[in-house]
């Protein structure tokens, strides 16, 4: 009998883990999570409602199709259902993604530093990550992207508003760069964070897929609608596109609890609205303090907002945590923080003064 077990598939050797940002402890004294992008409001008007109902039917499968969910979304964004795809989160779709389009020999290309999930995904499919620095200030480099297609490109992941660094691709740019992706490449517009943006020049991925049969669009309920624990997302992408994401679904992956609540958060429309406009509003105040307290901020667009701290990532992390506030810290790079509660953002715009004094 053989003393070394299953064989496993050498891909995921070395294959690096997920880093969820970190829970704030428990006891003691208050301490506040801004390491996870969550949204800090409980979920829209309705939801509740809908989840307690579900819930009573727990004992039943959910409905494989999503199909009150897919026609929701089909009559929100003005699509075919059959363009709509479902998952859990975001990322399940862009893993589904990988499945459809790349494997072993294949290149999947995106900005670095951008989703941390988006090596990871990569090389579990075995396909290779073509990773392309970011511009000084902490965007996209769409020229650099274009120039490391080859012809094992498979896919491209651009991140829209980029996680973690909040900058953003606006139309003529985007426009321009998809005019030079050969049209066999697929071209995933990750847009998570939507609904934070305010720019009018950064264009949405829906209206840029209708014409062109190789752009797909990722949307979450995580960030903006509060649904992170129920694990429900979406793609937007033309028929081959969306018919592959359904084929490498896995059977029943959405529970009916996410699914309804999905349907209720969109038809509370009007109330997330309010809520991001507040979130908006405070990530400015957060962002204008940060410099004007000395610090170098990008442009932020998401519900975020990114220090480039390089060695000292992790020593400030520390020093939010001292002071009330878990971050996210990428070591040897920068800090992610969220922007929560209004008492949270307060407690972290004083660690970074007291920071920032100390350099």
């Amino acid at each position: 009998m053989s003393e070394t077990g299953p064989r496993l598939r050498t891909q995921l050797d070395g294959i690096p883990t997920y880093k969820p940002g970190r829970p704030a402890p428990a006891g003691g004294a208050t301490t506040y999570k801004l390491s996870s992008n969550e949204n800090p409001y409980p979920p829209l008007p309705g939801v509740m409602e809908q989840v307690a109902v579900a819930a009573r039917n727990l004992h039943r499968y959910p409905d494989l199709a999503c199909t009150a969910l897919t026609g929701e979304l089909a009559e929100r964004f003005g699509v075919p259902a059959s363009h709509v795809a479902t998952g859990t989160g975001s990322v399940g779709v862009a893993q589904q993604l990988l499945q459809a389009t790349s494997g072993p020999g294949d290149e999947v290309v995106y900005a670095w530093r951008s989703f941390e999930a988006y090596p990871i995904i990569v090389q579990i499919s075995g396909a290779t990550s073509v990773q392309v620095p970011l511009t000084p200030d902490q965007g996209h480099d769409l020229d650099a992207m274009a120039a490391a297609i080859t012809d094992r490109t498979r896919m491209i992941f651009v991140c829209n508003p980029n996680n973690p660094t909040g900058t953003v691709v606006r139309r003529a740019e985007l426009e321009r760069f998809l005019d030079r992706v050969p049209a066999d490449v697929l071209v995933v517009l990750d847009e998570a964070y939507r609904e934070f943006n305010h720019d009018t020049a950064v264009p949405d991925g829906v209206e840029i897929y209708r014409d062109r049969p190789n752009v797909a669009v990722l949307r979450t309920f995580s960030k903006a609608y509060g649904l992170a624990g129920l694990r429900v997302g979406f793609a937007i992408a033309h028929e081959p596109v969306a018919a592959a994401l359904r084929k490498t679904a896995v059977p029943f992956g959405v529970s009916q609890i996410a699914q309804d609540a999905a349907v209720a958060s969109l038809r509370a429309e009007e109330q997330l609205l309010v809520r991001v406009d507040a979130l908006v509003k405070e990530r400015d105040r957060v962002l204008g303090a940060l410099r004007a307290q000395g610090w170098t901020v990008p442009e932020t667009h998401a519900n975020f907002v990114w220090l480039r701290l390089g060695d000292r990532s992790l020593d400030f992390a520390a020093a939010c945590e001292k002071a009330g506030v878990v971050v996210r810290p990428f070591p040897g790079d920068g800090v992610r923080v969220t922007i929560g509660e209004a008492e949270a953002n307060d407690l972290f715009l004083s660690a970074a003064e007291a920071f920032r004094k100390e350099l």
